[in-house]
Order: structure tokens, then C-alpha cells, then sequence
């Protein structure tokens, strides 16, 4: 069990009508080891929901771990869909650590005490929490402490290399494929990609390429805004204005980021920060543009959209202000945790209901296709309407259907491929690989 908090009972009680759990749930900011200690009792106490597992090391040797919720942890079940928060990939910007954190803990004592709600979500999704992409910057920033932190101390990593600034770009050859009718998904890494980026971008990227992950929201601090791509603008500023960057799913992009925003007791106001943004949303390159961020990486890289949340205007806020904050953001993090479950999602079979993996599913009129896991399975996230979604696969006869998306769960749309006789396979399926220089990033060191 978590140690109960040596408290006076009304103070147990104030906070119980508060909703928030009493066991284990001081508000404190967790140096490395405080923080390995807090994810390690969560496991202890919920066993059977729960996996604790390294994606990699930091510079400095600090393990990359991340806290995994499941009915059955370790396991991919079909159908099942995958999901990620990331925090504190700017060691300066705290909140969204202490924030994970807390998260674990509450998803695990909810689950104990019978919630509904969080038992459905845990039985219904594969939940992956990092609270920190960047222990080695945080412990410098720690070392400052809140009141002294300065806005750049402790903002990269050991070798003071932004982490958001560090993945591969491949929306300058997302950009050039859309002027000759290249891909528009899953776009391949340049040579040597691995020498070219930081052991802490290395792990995040190795991670993506082992969990087929649906959904994902990105921690930070400096700005209260949810911010979602493309953060690279594809034109150079007009007349000094920033140009809004569109992804071929804008439309469910802001809807994510509008379910973060409402659900967050003030993001949505607008006013944060001495900033103005409308229902507390922005396209990241309409705000500013940025080159090789992370939630850029996902959608062009792997089958998973991803937002990036600034949730504090102080990056390193005090103690104090945490019970607050996280009463700000709870309800937003479990919202937003739940829209994994929306759109559509099924199997590839082949006639012999083998599942077929790397099948391509694609939505008639938007230019973004997803692909089917190991396992045959694939999610696509919707909006509610009526779409024509094909499946296709090397050495078969792409499959049509039409469905109709509701507000609620996802629907289930299965495909049965046939194989293609030998003639129709000339010409098929064949992606030439190009490389194109990249841009250099942009030296503006924003929130993000």
C-alpha cells in the first residue's frame, strides 16, 4: 500500500470532497529518484494493472521509465488501442512530471476503489506514461529550484541540446511530396538518422517504432494553450505574420485540443499568460513555426496524433501551486485519454482470416493514411460522419466499404483481401525513397 499522509482526519476529509485521493498523494516535486520511488509504489500497489519498463537512458545514465496500464500489462490485444502522455521533455518546464505522476497514482487508487469510469478506461486501453523524456535537464533545473529557475536552465538535456528540436524532419519531405505525389504517411528516416540525435530522441523514437501507438499529448510549460500540428509552416512568414500550417486532419486536431482546452478549469478562456488564443487552442506554426518537434514526428513517422500542451505559464512552478494545478487538470487528462476510443478500428484479414500487418487503410478525402499493426488490427481517428475507407495491401485486391461514425465508440469496420492475380501486381505498391536536404531549425526557443 501507498503510506497514508500523517494529516488531521478533516484535512483527509476536505480533501476527499475535493475528489482527490488521500492515499499517497502529498504535492511535491520529485527529484530522479523521488520520482522512481513514486512510480515503483503505484506499481506495488496495483500489480495486476500495472508495468514499469525502460525505454532507454539519459546522457547522464537516468532510465527512461515508463509507467504502463493495462488489464493485461506487457500485451497487445487486438483491437485495444495504444496510448501515451510525455512529460517533461524541457527539463525546466515541471509541471507536466509532477502531473503524470499524480496521474499514475489516482488512475491506480480509482481502480481500487471501483471507479467506473477508470476501470473502463483501463480495461479498454493500453495507457503508457513518461513522466520525464528529460531527467538529466531537470535535475539541473531542480538545483535552481523554483524561485531562481531562469527560462533556459536545465531546458535541454546534459549536452544542452533542446529534445524538441532534435527529431528528424520530415515535414520538409512531407512538404516536397505533396508538390509531386509522393507519400503522405509513415515517410522514411534519412541516412544515419541515428548518429544525428540525442540517446533521449533515440529511445522516444525506438519506443514508436515498437507500440503502435493511437494517440499521444506531449507535457509542457511557458504558455497555457493546446497546440497541434503542423508546427513547421510550410511557407516563410507573410508580411511578418506566421502562417497556419494545416494537416491533411486538422479537423480532429482541433477537436482533440478543443477536449483539453474545455475540459481544463481556465485553458479555454483564452487570456493565459498575457497571451490571447482563441477557445485556448493555436496551429503550432500559426503561433510559431518550429523544425523538428516531436508531435510533427508522430504523424508523419507512425500512426499516432499527437498535441503538445503548454499548462503553466511558470515552467517551474512552486509547491504550493500543485494541489491547484492538478485539480485544473485532471479532468482534462482523463478527456482527453478517452478520445482514443473514437473513429474507427478493425482487422485485415487475408481469405484465410490471417491478419495482414502493414495493410494501408485510407479515407477518401483526407491525405493521411494509416497502417495495420503485427497483429492485422488499425485505428483511424474520426470525426462523426459518413467516410469510403479502402484497405490494400502488397500482393492483394484493395477492399472498399462505407461507414457512418458516431459520437461515441469506435466502429468496427473489418477487411477481407483477396490475392491479386500475378498481372495486376506490376507496378503496385512501389514508394521510391527520396532524400531531401533539411531545413535548419528554427533558433527561436519558444515554450515548445
Amino acid at each position: 500500500m501507498l503510506q497514508w499522509r500523517t494529516i488531521p482526519w478533516l484535512c483527509a476529509l476536505l480533501l476527499g470532497l475535493m475528489g482527490l485521493p488521500t492515499s499517497g498523494s502529498d504535492f511535491q516535486h520529485h527529484r530522479y529518484e523521488d520520482m522512481v520511488r513514486a512510480l515503483f509504489a503505484v506499481q506495488s500497489e496495483c500489480p495486476y494493472i500495472t508495468r514499469i519498463y525502460s525505454i532507454g537512458h539519459s546522457v547522464e545514465g537516468r532510465h527512461l521509465y515508463v509507467l504502463e496500464f493495462s488489464d493485461n500489462p506487457g500485451i497487445h490485444e487486438a483491437l485495444e488501442p495504444e496510448f501515451k502522455y510525455i512529460g517533461n521533455m524541457h527539463g525546466n518546464e515541471v509541471l507536466g512530471r509532477e502531473l503524470l505522476i499524480k496521474l499514475s497514482q489516482f488512475l491506480c487508487e480509482e481502480y481500487r476503489a471501483g471507479n467506473q469510469r477508470i476501470t473502463r478506461l483501463i480495461h479498454d486501453t493500453r495507457i503508457h506514461i513518461l513522466p520525464s523524456m528529460n531527467p538529466d535537464g531537470y535535475e539541473v533545473a531542480a538545483r535552481q529550484g523554483p524561485e531562481l529557475n531562469g527560462y533556459l536552465v536545465g531546458r535541454g538535456n546534459a549536452r544542452e541540446i533542446d529534445l524538441n528540436r532534435n527529431f528528424p524532419d520530415l515535414n520538409a519531405l512531407l512538404y516536397y511530396y505533396e508538390k509531386n505525389n509522393g507519400r503522405n504517411h509513415h515517410l522514411p528516416l534519412p541516412d544515419n538518422w541515428e548518429l544525428q540525435v540525442e540517446p533521449e530522441t533515440l529511445a522516444v523514437i525506438k519506443w514508436m517504432q515498437n507500440y503502435n501507438f493511437v494517440l499521444s499529448a506531449n507535457l509542457h510549460g511557458g504558455a497555457v494553450v493546446a497546440n497541434y500540428p503542423f508546427d513547421k509552416s510550410r511557407d516563410p512568414r507573410i508580411r511578418g505574420r506566421n502562417t497556419y500550417a494545416a494537416t491533411p486532419d486538422d479537423k480532429i486536431f482541433r477537436q482533440l485540443a478543443r477536449t483539453y482546452s474545455y475540459a481544463h478549469s481556465w485553458m479555454h478562456k483564452g487570456w493565459n499568460c498575457g497571451d490571447f488564443f482563441n477557445e485556448g487552442i493555436t496551429n503550432g506554426a500559426s503561433w510559431y513555426s518550429l523544425s523538428k518537434g516531436m508531435q510533427d514526428f508522430n504523424y508523419l513517422y507512425t500512426n499516432c496524433f499527437e498535441i503538445t500542451l503548454e499548462l503553466s505559464c511558470d515552467k517551474f512552478p512552486s509547491e504550493s501551486a500543485l494541489p491547484r494545478e492538478w485539480l485544473a487538470n485532471r479532468e482534462a487528462l482523463v478527456s482527453y485519454l478517452e478520445q482514443v476510443h473514437h473513429g474507427i478500428k478493425g482487422m485485415v484479414y487475408d481469405e484465410n482470416n490471417n491478419p495482414i500487418s502493414k495493410a494501408e487503410i485510407s479515407v477518401a478525402g483526407i491525405s493521411h493514411d494509416m497502417t495495420t499493426g503485427v497483429d492485422g488490427d488499425y485505428f483511424r481517428l474520426l470525426l462523426p460522419g459518413t467516410y469510403t475507407v479502402k484497405a490494400s495491401a502488397p500482393g492483394y485486391l484493395p477492399s472498399s466499404n462505407t461507414v457512418t461514425v458516431g459520437p461515441a465508440e469506435a466502429i468496427q469496420l473489418h477487411f477481407y483481401l483477396k490475392k491479386a492475380p500475378k498481372q495486376s501486381l506490376k507496378g503496385k505498391h512501389h514508394h521510391g525513397k527520396k532524400n531531401i536536404s533539411a531545413h535548419k531549425a528554427s533558433l527561436k526557443l519558444g515554450p515548445r
